[in-house]
């Protein structure tokens, strides 16, 4: 591969405040991006589209923009996007042959709000197919690959968002997390993801996986750049009726505030057995960067949350099954060829639309909404997840923040769980709960095992935000893991 050129900075706040002095323009910002993305490419298989020509033409409105004094903060700063979020005039894949040529008649509100603030479009990024896996190998666009060790899965479902940021290919990215989309692959790519509050972000025009989980949010390189990303995305939206009415914060404001009198709660459900030595270790060397810092740790339980995998994959399939039935071959997406009736239609045009894996969702979550079936297991289910939030509230009362670590594992080989899906799922077993209760919760790199990144995962209070952006922003002051850079892509 040929040595991609080098980006003027190593974060979104670096290139925006270089941008601010002149020292080079977003056209040329976005040339470097789109150099180091066609470099990147044919590794990594980060994108799913390009938008080239689109991106060139929005640097140069910005570039305007910012001459004639109309710029803000993030006027001309490159980002991808997931290809979850419907992008106006660009196809909006969702990693599936159902959606492989559709092409959004709108943007999502996350697009909408991050193309107001004036970043530049770089094009959208693969994914596990309609967001349902860990290792982004369900994409029907093939696998993506981990900059770090490209015989190595970047996690998922943005896998892509994770492996454009970590390889420098993207400034930034948007990203999804259900289930710990967006920490997983942040942590086993060695990069930052924030998964807001359920509701801060609105969900209109991100396409449905499991509706009471979904959540937008970013994977960035650093918290401060996840700070500055975040309020635009935020906010109420009438068009979503899980979006809450809340008012948006300064996310900035408070980054670099002291630590000292913090109370930080060690989860002890997540030093289990199942947790990697190497991975807990560098997690414990973390912990001791904090207490330098002036925080208070202590160790809290959460007893219920060993049931986080298999409530998850109760509910999030249930959910699934009824968001997906949509695609029926009728009004949009995949139509198989010459239908014989009605059934023949629907039953082709889903079966060849979608991949094993949602096959598989699609058919649990189906089993356990039927009748006879639903009290024992949906409603089982749900009540499980009350029990939950209730562990988390209990676990607040003592502490500001909970900290343990994202994955069990570092991130393991292509095709390595394929055969096995309960070890696949079991990669989420650290994440699930912050989505269950509609915490916020994000993953920053905290050091390596063999080599590979490992990811310390920080969960709050609804709507703490600010407060888990400054707690991660102050260790990231006192640590550069978070700016290490894959060899080939420095």
């Amino acid at each position: 591969m040929t040595a991609p050129p080098s980006l003027p900075a190593p974060t979104v706040a670096g290139l925006a405040r270089g941008l601010a002095r002149g020292e080079y323009s977003s056209v040329e910002l976005t040339q470097a991006c789109l150099a180091r993305i066609a470099a990147g490419q044919p590794a990594l298989n980060a994108f799913v589209t390009v938008t080239g020509e689109a991106a060139l033409a929005a640097a140069a409105a910005a570039d305007a923009a910012r001459a004639s004094g109309r710029a803000g903060a993030l006027t001309g700063v490159p980002i991808a996007h997931k290809d979850i979020f419907c992008t106006e005039g660009v196809k909006t894949t969702c990693g599936s042959k159902m959606l492989a040529d559709f092409v959004s008649p709108y943007d999502a509100t996350v697009v909408k709000g991050l193309k107001a603030a004036g970043t530049v479009m770089l094009g959208k990024l693969n994914m596990d197919e309609f967001a349902m896996g860990s290792s982004n190998e369900t994409s029907f666009f093939g696998p993506v690959r981990n900059p770090w060790d490209p015989t190595k899965v970047p996690g998922g479902s943005s896998g892509g968002s994770a492996a454009a940021v970590a390889a420098r290919l993207a400034p930034a990215a948007t990203a999804t997390d259900t289930g710990g989309s967006i920490r997983q692959p942040a942590a086993l790519c060695g990069i930052t993801g924030i998964k807001p509050t359920y509701g801060r972000v609105s969900r209109y025009g991100m396409i449905a996986f499991a509706s009471s989980l979904d959540q937008a949010g970013l994977i960035t390189v650093s918290a401060e750049d996840a700070a500055l990303l975040l309020g635009p995305m935020s906010g109420f939206d009438p068009r979503d009726s899980t979006s809450v009415e809340s008012a948006v914060p300064d996310y900035t404001a408070t980054l670099g505030d002291s630590l000292e009198g913090l109370t930080i709660g060690l989860v002890r459900e997540f030093f289990d057995k199942g947790l990697d030595g190497d991975c807990g270790q560098r997690v414990r060397e973390a912990i001791a960067v904090y207490e330098e810092l002036g925080a208070k740790v202590r160790e809290v339980s959460c007893p219920n949350l060993p049931l986080s995998v298999p409530t998850y994959y109760v509910v999030a399939p249930a959910e699934c099954s009824s968001n997906l039935a949509r695609f029926d071959g009728v009004r949009f997406g995949h139509r198989c060829d010459s239908p014989r009736n009605l059934a023949d239609l629907y039953c082709r045009s889903r079966g060849e639309g979608f991949g094993a894996e949602v096959k598989r969702r699609i058919m649990t979550g189906t089993y356990v909404l039927s009748a006879g079936y639903f009290d024992a297991y949906y409603l089982k289910a749900q009540r499980v997840r009350q029990l939950i939030s209730a562990d988390f509230a209990r676990a607040f009362g003592e502490c500001d923040l909970l900290l343990g670590p994202t994955a069990p594992t570092t991130a393991f080989g292509i095709g390595e769980k394929n055969d096995d899906p309960i070890t696949m799922y079991l990669n989420d077993i650290y994440t699930i709960g912050a989505n269950l209760a509609g915490l916020p919760a994000m993953s920053i790199p905290c050091g390596f095992a063999g080599g590979l990144p490992v990811g310390l995962q920080l969960i709050g209070p609804h709507f703490s935000e600010a407060r888990m952006l400054n707690a991660a922003h102050r260790y990231q002051q006192e640590t550069d893991w978070h700016l290490r850079v894959p060899s080939a892509w420095a």
